[in-house]
């Protein structure tokens, strides 16, 4: 029987476990990246390794999250990156060079590679063929020091591609269709392959932006084979050589197969608050519109901004409209200037913003109250964009510009004919804004700016847990609610002491400060509990406010894995009934966790208010019991755990 793709790729990086679906395994990482929303905290954890240098192929540290720097802490934390960077053999990629994602696609990924990053968003990758995987700061941290990644080999489903998109049709189309099919559960334990004759009509770029969204699907990665059209994308960013020809065995098989006709497809837009709430654009009527954004790490390639300016040519945003514009990376920003694009889009009134994340984790570009935002973006949940009650829309680039001409959600379709898109046959290729590391590492001085407070470790896990229930929260929590972003919140990542006042401060403001009244406790979740971007501070955090056990219906995957890797004892109910059961307030007790966590698949737990008792379910490996047990995963490293 032939291989699929990912298992291609697998199976040449097992360190150990069986390659069979739901099996422990753990693979080795050749590339890591991180960005400074997340860096700063996984070098502080590199560091607390002891290691003398990085041992991946290719470590790059990547400055776009917090750039609005409204004050000194977000600079600080620029010149620790930067300076970490230089001494443990890291590539720095400095302010203004880029989003992580589309930077990396176009200067260092390699097809049939791996990759982990410190982001969620790190399967945009996959657009090249490679294993590319979101996961918490410390797990790069520990992969960074030659440690494997450890995860359990996911079910492989296959989206089987015919036909070719109609003008104004996208690939953000695909990627909401998929959505609006599976979910944004149904990618959980899975990695999404992509085969069949369509995929050849798509490019890079196209490719990034599907497996850029895979991430809300829950997946751990998507992935695309290398091709020609592949090979055509290293040819213009001057790499050949890192060409790989990679793709499925004819007969390889999937658990799953999923045909999906890309003709039959027509613009698609993601209502709030969830990128799986997708309706087609054209029966939306009468949606007004105040804000549009074009850019993030899912649209702001040069095919992406080039298609915007032809769009707007000669023609006026809406009076009623704010537009930006966010060119993915420098490369992209000079390569809209030479072919005209640049000129095209300040004409039209839209306003440029500089090469980061900026509006897509509310850095900026805040609508107004109760607004209407239509992005080219990735996720739209309540508070993400920096307004608590905005009503923010997920489009393509096209269906952006649609909205910022006519002051409406519009069809597309509707505002002309599709521009003849002319890409360059050639770009100028200039890497001076990525800083190799020092030759001398060791004449380097790290530099610390007094945000950066020390790493909070955690205790190993007593015999006895006895908490109050904090909080009971519902379905598909996001690390957003956890773990807010924002201008306000991000230059707080490096001082976690600081960063913890604002836990689920959307959901309760008063949550810190009773965590702290009552030395800790435990939180209540539902289904999907902690979705979205990777952020490890959504369990760092609580575990500093002294949470010691998370108990839902369903976690998803990074936080699972973030919540194991600080200590956080998770547990899912075996009986979903009794989540009703469990009120917010209620006194929980476990004796005897240690032996529990040690020798049983289960927790017994005992409600002291009403005396119900309930049985949890822990499904952890031997390896994560140890961790558990030890109080994290820095403490299980340090101790000589592998």
């Amino acid at each position: 029987m032939g291989m699929n793709l990912a298992e291609k790729i697998i199976t040449a990086h097992l360190v150990s476990g069986e390659m069979k679906t739901g099996a422990d395994i753990a693979i080795k990482i050749d590339q890591t990246l991180t960005q400074d929303a997340t860096g700063t905290m996984a070098y502080l954890q590199f560091e607390a390794l002891g290691l003398k240098k990085v041992k991946t192929e290719k470590s790059v540290s990547y400055v776009d999250h917090n750039m609005l720097q409204a004050s000194f802490e977000n600079a600080d934390d620029h010149m620790y990156l930067q300076s970490v960077a230089a001494k443990y053999g890291i590539f720095f990629s400095r302010p203004g060079n880029g989003i992580c994602h589309q930077v990396h696609l176009e200067r260092f990924g390699v097809p049939g590679k791996t990759l982990l990053g410190s982001d969620s968003h790190t399967p945009t990758n996959g657009g090249l063929g490679m294993i590319a995987i979101g996961a918490g700061g410390l797990d790069v941290a520990v992969a960074m020091g030659g440690g494997p990644f450890y995860l359990k080999m996911p079910e492989i489903i296959n989206i089987h591609l015919k036909g070719k998109l109609k003008p104004f049709v996208t690939a953000k189309d695909v990627i909401l269709d998929v959505l609006r099919r599976l979910t944004v559960k149904g990618g959980v334990g899975k990695i999404i392959e992509y085969s069949g004759p369509g995929v050849a009509s798509l490019s890079v770029p196209e490719r990034a932006t599907i497996t850029n969204m895979g991430a809300e699907l829950g997946a751990t990665c998507s992935i695309f084979p290398s091709d020609d059209r592949t090979k055509e994308y290293f040819r213009l960013q001057k790499r050949p050589k890192d060409f790989v020809k990679i793709a499925a065995d004819k007969d390889a098989k999937y658990s799953q197969v999923i045909e999906l006709d890309l003709v039959k497809l027509e613009p698609l837009v993601a209502q709030p608050h969830s990128p799986d709430n997708v309706i087609e654009v054209k029966k939306l009527k009468n949606m007004k519109v105040n804000q549009v954004c074009v850019g993030s790490c899912t649209n702001s390639s040069l095919s992406d901004l080039t298609v915007t300016a032809k769009l707007l040519k000669g023609k006026k945003i809406h009076p009623d409209v704010s537009m930006t514009i966010t060119p993915g990376s420098k490369q992209v920003f000079q390569a809209i200037a030479q072919n005209g694009a640049l000129t095209e889009i300040i004409a039209s009134g839209a306003r440029i913003i500089e090469s980061a994340c900026g509006p897509c984790i509310g850095m900026g570009q805040a609508p107004p109250t109760g607004a209407v935002s239509v992005r080219s973006f990735n996720r739209n949940f309540p508070g993400r964009s920096g307004t608590k009650d905005a009503n923010v829309y997920l489009a393509s680039p096209e269906t952006c510009v649609a909205a910022a001409l006519t002051g409406y959600i519009t069809d597309p379709r509707k505002i002309g004919k599709y521009p003849r898109i002319t890409l360059p046959k050639a770009i100028n290729i200039d890497d001076s804004g990525i800083i190799p590391p020092a030759k001398n590492p060791e004449k380097v001085e790290i530099l610390r700016g007094p945000n950066i407070a020390p790493l909070p470790i955690n205790t190993a896990l007593p015999n006895t847990l006895i908490g109050e229930i904090l909080l009971k929260v519902g379905d598909n929590i996001t690390t957003d609610h956890i773990m807010p972003a924002g201008a306000k919140v991000l230059p707080l990542r490096s001082n976690i002491p600081k960063i913890a006042e604002y836990v689920y401060y959307q959901v309760d403001p008063e949550f810190a400060k009773r965590a702290k009244e009552k030395s800790g406790g435990f939180i209540l979740g539902g289904d999907n509990y902690g979705q979205g971007s990777s952020r490890e501070h959504a369990a760092l955090a609580p575990m500093y406010l002294g949470i010691k056990l998370v108990m839902t219906k369903s976690f998803a995957r990074i936080h699972l894995a973030n919540l194991i890797n600080f200590g956080i004892l998770p547990a899912t109910f075996v009986n979903p009934a009794d989540y009703d059961d469990i009120k917010q307030g209620e006194l929980l007790e476990i004796p005897n966790v240690i032996e529990q966590v040690k020798n049983s698949d289960s927790l017994e737990v005992e409600n002291k208010n009403n005396g119900h008792k309930y049985t949890l379910r822990i499904s952890l490996t031997a390896r994560q019991r140890e961790i558990i047990l030890a109080g994290g995963l820095l403490n299980y490293t340090r101790g000589g755990g592998q």
